[in-house]
């Protein structure tokens, strides 16, 4: 009888199986040679990632992945630890391939608090029909020209009060190129006496302890929001064990912060001189300047000279000096976070301690600043620690640099008094409200530092004056509104600002600005479970943008609650 054999099939060792190829995403020839060529000659650098990126993101308009992969094989890093910082920024653009992009050109448009008074949603709806499939229509936080909304960038060209006429002229016309501002040059800057301070350092004319204490008695404090003392910082960095480091922070993200880029488009040079004064006394190697994406002009003056003072060196021995490119992310103005960004990383703000200036940069001690406080160390070594610290107001002393927008005839960087008041700034420096408007309400320190009302106009403006009111003045980014407007509407925009830019790390700012932004968003606030929230983001998030996200909640609820009532009611606000 014949049975039915059943073949048993052959046991087969997965594991000692040679594979065709290797797992994950393979790397394409032409994808890798793309990649060489844009690297250079030079050996290759991780902590140089976000410059590549930038190098791809130009050159291709996109980040295909194939060339991130290629990419990764250059750098020996996992493909992994590209792509995360890749999707990190929001100025890179990863793509399945090259040809999935159908856009020849990026418009962005600002929509912070100042453009949108300015007609900026008007231009966000109207320019994708006018611009065509080709050109792609950003709406964007804020660019850093406030005082020009609405602001615009076409490609890399600024453009500030664009209207519709002058961006379609742009787009058609190729005009998206940056151009770089008229400035003092290094010649025009040295011709004045420039460097010569710090000529007398290096000689030894200055000692560095008459250099700290004359920072120390002007009172000179960080001008980029956290406001710590100058040459307290100087003194705790020198102390620390060599090699030391620097980091200038120029990212300028605060929706209606536009100091820095004033101060750099028109005078590069004194902030030089600030800086590597700064450098010499902490005995710095190497300085790091973090400059925003957003500032394309800026960069490509600055590119320029740097390479003059590199050429001619004002001192022998100078510290190398690096210039990086951020790509679009807040969270980088954060001092540990970009950091972070400078080492090749995600802009993730690291837990304390230890602090940067025991292990900043690669480990170092690093010495942190922003761009305005260095800005101002030539001129206070020049005139004396008297001639700034006399210049207060209201019991206050020094100069503020006020970045000034909104509803006002005059909008700009206004150097005034420390300690003046909303209503002294609007009158003196800002040549008053605008026609037909009447002041109702005000940021006085950019998105993070709070809303007050008209009311509230004759507090002085200055650092520790404001937290009794629940606000602080930060990089002194003063955002000016009117009957026109509505609190609410305020709270709505910077809360969406925040939602856009968490870095995602901790839960309560990751999760509680987004559940933030959907109760304000409704009719009615439910006003307790807000409160409840604002406790545990201030608590719980790691950093201070998940600390000060609330403010502007907590603000509109303490000093505008008739527009919550009147938004419940479906009246006008």
């Amino acid at each position: 009888m014949n049975q039915a054999i059943i073949p048993i099939a052959q046991t087969v060792d997965f594991a000692q199986q040679h594979r065709r190829a290797p797992k994950g995403r393979q790397v394409q020839a032409q994808a890798l040679e793309t990649v060489h060529y844009l690297l250079g000659e030079h050996p290759p650098r991780r902590d140089l990632l976000i410059q590549y990126l930038h190098l791809l993101q130009d050159h291709l308009g996109c980040l295909p992945k194939n060339h991130l992969a290629a990419l990764a094989q250059c750098l020996k890093l996992s493909q992994t630890e590209v792509f995360e910082v890749a999707t990190f920024y929001h100025h890179f653009d990863v793509v399945d391939s090259e040809n999935a992009i159908s856009h020849t050109l990026t418009v962005r448009v600002c929509n912070g608090p100042s453009c949108c008074m300015a007609g900026a949603e008007d231009l966000i709806d109207k320019l994708p029909a006018l611009l065509g499939s080709t050109v792609r229509v950003q709406a964007v936080p804020c660019i850093g020209r406030c005082e020009q909304a609405p602001a615009v960038a076409v490609g890399q060209h600024e453009m500030g009060s664009a209207n519709h006429h002058e961006i379609m002229e742009a787009a058609f016309g190729h005009h998206s190129k940056a151009l770089p501002p008229p400035h003092t040059c290094i010649a025009k800057y040295k011709a004045t006496g420039g460097y010569q301070l710090l000529q007398e350092c290096v000689d030894g004319e200055r000692s560095v302890e008459s250099v700290i204490n004359t920072l120390s008695d002007s009172g000179l404090r960080g001008l980029g929001g956290a406001g710590f003392p100058a040459g307290k910082k100087w003194a705790i960095v020198r102390d620390q064990a060599a090699p030391r480091l620097m980091a200038v922070n120029i990212d300028e993200g605060e929706p209606g912060t536009f100091k820095d880029r004033t101060y750099l488009e028109t005078n590069p040079h004194q902030f030089l001189e600030g800086m590597l004064i700064a450098a010499w006394a902490v005995q710095a190697s190497v300085i790091y300047i973090y400059l925003r994406d957003e500032y394309h002009a800026c960069r490509a003056m600055l590119h320029a000279e740097l390479a003059a003072l590199n050429t001619k060196p004002p001192i022998p021995n100078m510290p190398t000096i690096e210039l990086r490119r951020g790509a679009g992310a807040y969270i980088c103005g954060e001092e540990s976070a970009m950091l972070e960004s400078i080492e090749g990383r995600r802009g993730l703000p690291r837990l304390r301690p230890p602090y940067v200036a025991q292990a900043g940069l690669f480990k170092q001690p690093t010495l942190v600043h922003n761009f305005e406080t260095l800005y101002w160390v030539p001129a206070i070594l020049q005139k004396g620690a008297a001639w700034f610290k006399e210049q207060g107001r209201n019991g206050h002393s020094g100069l503020r640099s006020f970045s000034v927008s909104g509803r006002v005839n005059k909008p700009g960087v206004h150097l005034a008094p420390a300690g003046i008041t909303l209503h002294e700034l609007i009158t003196e420096y800002c040549g008053g409200m605008q026609a037909g408007h009447t002041l109702y309400g005000y940021l006085p320190g950019g998105a993070s530092g709070g809303i007050l009302p008209a009311v509230l106009a004759d507090v002085p403006l200055d650092f520790d004056t404001l937290q009794p009111h629940g606000c602080f003045i930060g990089s002194a980014a003063i955002v000016v509104f009117s009957q026109a407007d509505s609190a609410v509407g305020m709270a709505r925009n910077l809360m969406r600002f925040f939602v856009h830019e968490s870095c995602g790390q901790c839960t309560p700012c990751r999760a509680g600005t987004a559940k933030a932004l959907a109760l304000i968003d409704q009719p009615q606030w439910n006003v307790p479970l807000l409160q409840e929230l604002s406790a545990v983001m201030r608590d719980a998030s790691i950093c201070g943008l998940g600390q000060a996200a609330p403010n502007p909640i907590d603000c509109v609820i303490r000093y505008f609650p008739h527009e919550i009532e009147n938004n419940a009611r479906g009246d006008p606000a």
